[in-house]
């Protein structure tokens, strides 16, 4: 037992608490049952099976109101692996559900029994035909398939908002579509072929040359069936008619009865039947699209009007002049967008009946945009449009072709449902409704869902895909409260059978059926075209072992049962609706914990009572798998359209498990930094001496007696020791202050590798540019305190912090001159991260400074003045977390241009979660965090491999094998004469 091992029990939330109806037992504190996990882990592997309930907590929640606990989880590698667990399932009667980017709206993603997570080693895109075609594996999010297809032209037909998280399994089983696929590009009309495994195990690659062939051999049974229900239903004139219907406006509620009729053999029906099938009939390993062209010239406005079916009627007209995308937003949403970054403040402001449209045009050439904008400048000239709030005058309505201010736009419209439900009363469950009508209906079904809404109670918010007829809108109440599920339930009564019985609609447009409209199915297709569903079911899992009541289910309050209480959490994550937008982002993902995981684990102590076994079984485990592993990067508050923050939660418990005698030692480490710096610099020179196999002994040592997290491990990727002596400048010619970080006064270049430092090369470049810089002769012993911010050392935090700003303010001259500082995380650090902790007066003082990335710096004031003599072939870039957090990446590749030929980006870059020194104390946490991107970078060679970040560079050495180093000392070699 380590001498410092932190007390969970320092983690627990507050006492005052009550008991939630949905609480996990307290029977099940010990896990999975014994027994299934011994068979599952005899079967797979140990590894692959996750038990603790720590584990099975945290893939019990989605995005939807749902919430089941599964009995186990399978993280399955292959198609071996899914073949297994189904042939295990069929033996024992158990039950299995698919699980990917748990994105789901209707609790999809959600099983009671096993449940299989198909999102981790199921990620891959192979560009096919010239961009043409597309094969991409379930797990790979929207957003990657389209960066990989941007190059050649192209994109993916469905665009869901959920495209930065859900992944394409997820996007065909549900048949998800988005702003602009309608029901011509949405996976049913654009999916060439798939590969699947039924639940028999049979594998089925539909585009195989004998697909048929080898499907009649392996599953006859089945062939005959579906081509009797074929049969049936084409001689069913009234049936035919009415499945026809049901598809000419967006449809995913129930199953794609059309394969019948499109299809013309057992494997094209069954292509077809996948799709929208939402996990029920097989599990989808490989999908290979048609792509569509990405029409690049885009121009796009946002219209403001008095009410929502004054915008409703506006939308057939915007749709005739060609528009794209013609989207809707009412008042609650423009106004619950002021929490996304960027959005006018002054929305907040907006009267309650004011409603937008998002209307986009797209071409392939100038030409035909300009046409498309005159078309819309006629639709323009006859609307009563309105601009209640200066700000959006002068930001929303005209047409515009920036870049910028449309990503603004889309920002707002994407965000709607997390913007809405963090703007929800604490405690509440957030439920998301999907329906269409006829497009010339809109306005009609708009001021009847108004009425309807107000009539129960609920004051929802309410956006869509208005040029298809399809709008969502969200409610909020209490799950706990039997009053509000009561008056939830009146409320879904009325609305389906407004939706479907004056209107003729579709319950579900893009987000399936799910288990919230599952008991309402017949009542939109008749008792004929849902029988059907049943017996399609039947044949192809006789068993019912894949989801079952997730599409079927006889039972009329099925959509009450698993509703999910949202206790109230710590305020920075209390918004939170389990999204999951923030995981493709999180290093620790592949690893132990997700920022929603990791918000869905608090909220499961609370609904415990104080004390419970749960509770300790949760907080036994919550150490390592939250606190620990969290590379504190913060990138999730960046991915979460409303900015939660859960890197800074993490660091407040990192705080709450510290001792008073750490909070000392650490602030007593932050007043002596020079010494502690001059120390580490002289252990790193010692260590070239001692070996590296001696020090990863000695460290290891060390980690066991003491604690894993507060003792670094010795990598031998860790550089020798910077030199003593910084090189010389001049005060007096000083253009800027530049600030080598104390990362960089300790490290030195790669072992083995001659050339300049980065202080060196700084400034040479600086002189060679004629804007020379000054190195203050008393950096050493600053910090821009990361160091103790990252850790939660508060005091610490609080000495260093103060300490640095005082020290710029009189390096800078009051401000005077820019402060370039040569580490990304150093440069956010300063700017930034010290700011909560300064003294009154200190703020003062930094809000007169002016710190620079040198990235930043260097793009702007050098490169102009510099002269590129010579440039290696290729180099690869590695954008820091920080870059991100200060949107100067494009600095990085800028840099990276004027040194080499070609410069690529990886489309799976992101944080190396190195952070500092937190991959020296969890090294399994880089390695996870990087595998995605090292895989891509030794792929193939690079001359040259850049970042701006010394520890991120040790991190990427670590993980790929080869050797990167700072733009700006590529930079220096490039235009040296």
């Amino acid at each position: 037992m380590p001498l410092l091992e932190p007390k969970p029990r320092a983690l627990r939330p507050g006492t005052e608490r009550r008991p939630a109806p949905d609480r996990v037992p307290e029977l099940q504190h010990k896990g999975a049952p014994r027994l299934l996990r011994e068979e599952l882990s005899e079967l797979l592997g140990p590894e692959k099976v996750l038990w603790k309930i720590s584990d099975l907590v945290r893939y019990a929640s989605d995005a939807s109101p749902y919430r089941f606990v599964p009995r186990i989880v399978v993280v399955a590698e292959d198609i071996d692996d899914i073949s297994a667990v189904l042939s295990y399932a069929r033996g024992k009667g158990r039950e299995v559900v698919f699980r990917a980017a748990g994105t789901s709206l209707n609790g999809q993603a959600q099983g009671e029994d096993v449940l299989v997570d198909v999102r981790r080693h199921w990620a891959g895109v192979e560009v096919l035909d010239d961009g043409a075609r597309a094969r991409v594996r379930p797990g790979t999010t929207v957003v990657r398939a389209n960066a990989a297809l941007a190059r050649y032209g192209r994109v993916l037909g469905p665009d869901p908002a959920s495209a930065v998280a859900c992944t394409i399994g997820g996007v065909v089983a549900n048949n998800a579509s988005g702003m602009t696929a309608g029901t011509t590009r949405n996976s049913y009309r654009t999916v060439a072929s798939l590969t699947f495994v039924l639940p028999s195990g049979t594998v089925v690659d539909t585009g195989g040359p004998a697909a048929d062939e080898e499907l009649t051999h392996a599953e006859p049974r089945l062939c005959e069936g579906l081509l009797a229900l074929k049969a049936e239903i084409e001689a069913d004139p009234e049936l035919t008619a009415r499945i026809r219907a049901k598809y000419a406006i967006k449809n995913t509620n129930g199953y794609r009865l059309d394969a019948f009729l499109d299809g013309d053999t057992p494997v094209r029906i069954l292509r077809g039947l996948m799709v929208g099938s939402q996990g029920t009939f097989g599990f989808i390993s490989e999908v290979v699209f048609d792509t569509l062209p990405l029409d690049r010239q885009v121009s796009t406005a946002l219209l403001f009007f008095p009410s929502l079916p004054a915008a409703a009627a506006a939308v057939p007209r915007f749709t005739e002049a060609g528009a794209l995308a013609v989207e809707l937003m009412d008042g609650n949403t423009l106004r619950a967008s002021v929490r996304v970054r960027g959005t006018p403040a002054d929305w907040a402001e907006l009267p309650r009946a004011t409603a937008a449209l998002l209307v986009e045009f797209r071409a392939a050439d100038a030409a035909a945009l300009e046409a498309y904008e005159r078309a819309a400048g006629a639709v323009l000239e006859d609307l009563d449009l309105v601009t209640p709030v200066a700000s959006v005058a002068s930001t929303g309505n005209a047409f515009t072709r920036d870049p910028g201010v449309i990503a603004g736009f889309w920002a707002a419209r994407r965000a709607f449902v997390t913007a809405v439900g963090g703007s929800r009363p604490s405690g509440t469950t957030l439920i998301t409704e999907d329906f269409a009508v006829p497009p010339a209906r809109l306005a009609e079904a708009c001021a009847e869902l108004l009425e309807l809404q107000s009539r129960h109670g609920f004051d929802a918010a309410v956006a869509g895909h208005a040029a298809h007829g399809n709008l969502h809108f969200l409610l909020a109440f209490d799950a706990a409260d039997p009053t509000d599920v009561e008056r939830y339930a009146a409320f879904m009564d009325e609305f389906c059978k407004l939706t479907v019985e004056r209107f003729d609609g579709s319950l579900k447009a893009e987000h399936a059926t799910g288990r919230n409209i599952a008991p309402f199915l017949e009542l939109e297709w008749g008792p004929r075209a849902t029988e059907m569903m049943w017996r399609v079911k039947q044949l192809i899992d006789p068993d019912g072992v894949l989801a079952p009541r997730i599409v079927l289910d006889r039972d009329p309050q099925a959509h009450l049962r698993g509703l999910k209480t949202i206790p109230r959490v710590e305020a920075v994550a209390d918004p939170c609706i389990e999204c999951g937008f923030c995981e493709p982002t999180c290093p620790s993902g592949d690893l132990t914990t997700t920022p929603r995981q990791r918000i869905v684990l608090r909220r499961e102590m609370m609904r415990q009572s104080d004390g419970s076994p749960v509770e300790a079984s949760l907080l036994e485990a919550y150490g390592y798998d939250a606190v620990d592993t969290c590379a504190g990067d913060s990138t999730c508050a960046l991915a979460c359209p409303v900015g939660i923050d859960t890197g800074a939660l993490m660091k407040e418990f990192r705080h709450e498990r510290h001792s008073a005698s750490e909070e000392r030692a650490a602030a007593m480490a932050a007043r002596h930094f020079r010494a502690v710096e001059a120390s580490a610099r002289l252990a790193l020179g010692a260590a070239d001496r001692v070996g590296d196999r001696v020090l990863e002994s000695v460290t290891g040592l060390a980690r066991r007696a003491v604690r894993p997290d507060l003792v670094p491990e010795w990598l031998p990727e860790i550089p020798g020791a910077a030199a003593r002596r910084l090189p010389a400048s001049d005060r007096p010619a000083a253009t800027a202050v530049y600030y080598p970080a104390c990362v960089n006064r300790i490290f030195g270049g790669p072992r083995g590798r001659p050339g300049l430092s980065l202080p060196e090369a700084v400034v040479a470049l600086a002189a060679r540019a004629g804007k020379p810089v000054w190195i203050p002769d008393d950096v050493a012993g600053t910090c821009c305190a990361t160091i103790w911010h990252s850790k939660g050392y508060e005091r610490g935090n609080t000495v260093m912090a103060n300490r640095i700003v005082e020290a710029a303010w009189g390096w800078t001259a009051g401000g005077r001159l820019p402060l370039v500082v040569d580490a990304s995380s150093c440069a956010l650090g300063i700017a930034r991260e010290v700011v909560p902790y300064l003294t009154a007066d200190n703020r003062e003082l930094h809000a007169e400074l002016t710190v620079l990335d040198s990235p930043v710096w260097a793009a702007e004031e050098l490169l102009p003045r510099l002269r590129v003599r010579r440039r290696v072939g290729s180099a690869v870039v590695h954008p820091t977390c920080s870059m991100r957090h200060l949107g100067d990446e494009d600095r990085l590749t800028a840099l990276a241009r004027a040194c080499a030929e070609e410069v690529v980006v990886p489309d799976d870059a992101g944080c190396c979660a190195f952070a500092g020194d937190r991959g020296m104390l969890h090294p399994e946490l880089t390695a996870s965090a990087t595998a995605r991107e090292a895989a891509e970078v030794t792929a193939r060679s690079f001359d040259a491999h850049l970042s701006a970040n010394r520890m991120c560079e040790i991190g990427m050495d670590r993980a790929t094998g080869r050797s990167y180093e700072s733009v700006l000392i590529a930079l220096e070699r490039a235009t040296r004469p």
